[in-house]
């Protein structure tokens, strides 16, 4: 008698039972993650007073329109101060009147704000980029921030995108990597002399940030005075003037996809 029919049989039963243990095993799928929104820090400056009794502070639109740019990309975004509160407005710039309608009336955007996080406070790999927003009080506190230039550092090391606008690149002073200069051997914007002399600023400055970046070994590049000009150099970004604001913002934006 030929039992081989009976043998395929009672061998496919379990074939068909080690597979049916083996995908009860198994997770009926697999659950993705979601992917995680870049984050970006605004970093503004804590200055508000220069000699002769003037004002200064931060250049709300620097702050305000690259904070949008980064928004409105699906970006997270933080506002970071030296001394961790709301950054002083330089009157010239705009007041706190014209804060809620520059932020549109956007609860987040205002908290972020007025509730600025303390660069001593930061954690530099929580972020993406890092971007310098100006106005002259950027003069006095970036440079000697050690907290700003741990960060700055971190991002230069772990090659994050850095952007810096009119006296954001104040914050790249004294900064290093690898055992030299962060602005050294790179072309930078900055707020230029000449347009402090045209602003009637030049003598009550702290040092010229023009000729403090080209004794730290950078290439100024300068275009026309108060007209928008933005200079990448690898990784690092920066305008020159509140003009160049928000197109800095999307060039960093543009260094950050990798484009």
């Amino acid at each position: 008698m030929d039992h081989a029919p009976a043998m395929d049989v009672s061998l496919r039963r379990r074939t068909l039972l080690r597979a049916a243990a083996t995908a009860a095993l198994l997770p009926l799928s697999v659950p993705v993650r979601p992917q995680a929104r870049p984050r970006v820090v605004i970093v503004a400056t804590s200055h508000g007073d220069a000699p002769g009794g003037r004002q200064t502070g931060a250049w709300l639109p620097e702050v305000t329109g690259p904070y949008w740019i980064f928004r409105d990309a699906g970006c997270a975004v933080d506002i970071g101060t030296i001394r961790g509160e709301a950054p002083p407005i330089d009157p010239r710039s705009g007041s706190e009147r014209a804060l809620p309608g520059l932020l549109r009336n956007d609860e987040t955007a205002l908290q972020a704000f007025h509730e600025a996080v303390c660069l001593d406070c930061v954690d530099g790999r929580r972020y993406d980029a890092v971007f310098l927003s100006g106005g002259r009080g950027a003069l006095w506190d970036f440079p000697t921030s050690g907290s700003l230039r741990a960060l700055l550092e971190h991002a230069a090391l772990a090659r994050k995108p850095i952007g810096a606008v009119s006296h954001g690149p104040a914050g790249l002073l004294g900064a290093q990597t690898e055992g030299r200069p962060l602005a050294a051997g790179r072309r930078i914007a900055c707020f230029t002399d000449d347009e402090e002399v045209r602003a009637h600023w030049i003598e009550h400055l702290p040092f010229s940030l023009e000729q403090r970046l080209k004794a730290e070994g950078a290439t100024v590049q300068a275009g026309g005075s108060n007209q928008p000009h933005v200079v990448r150099d690898g990784r690092i970004v920066t305008g020159q003037n509140p003009a160049s604001a928000t197109a800095s913002a999307r060039r960093l934006l543009e260094t950050l996809k990798g484009t």
